[in-house]
């Protein structure tokens, strides 16, 4: 029986209908799904200088192909919450 190893594919997508583009398959192999999806976010870190308007990072079975993803489907992370503005006490300096 063959073991099942998983890489993480790093992908450059555009917006709207236009496909992600595999940029390339970060090292190193894992031997769960659930190990390659725990790395993710530390890997995706390393590749913050594409030229792409969202880069995401995706595991994969290592003997599987690329996966076609387009832009619209890349979930991008909720805006940063902001800290509530704060006002000078009326008649203070």
């Amino acid at each position: 029986m063959q073991s099942l190893l998983y890489v993480i594919a790093i992908m450059g997508c555009g917006e709207g209908d236009a496909p992600c583009r595999e940029v390339q398959v970060a090292p190193p192999r894992y031997a769960s799904e659930a190990a390659c999806t725990a790395a993710t976010g530390s890997v995706l870190m390393r590749y913050t200088d594409l030229s792409y308007p969202s880069v995401v990072a995706q595991c994969r079975p290592a003997n599987g192909g690329a996966v076609q993803l387009r832009g619209r489907d890349v979930m991008l992370p909720a805006a940063p919450l902001r800290a509530r503005p704060r006002f000078a006490a009326a008649g203070r300096f």
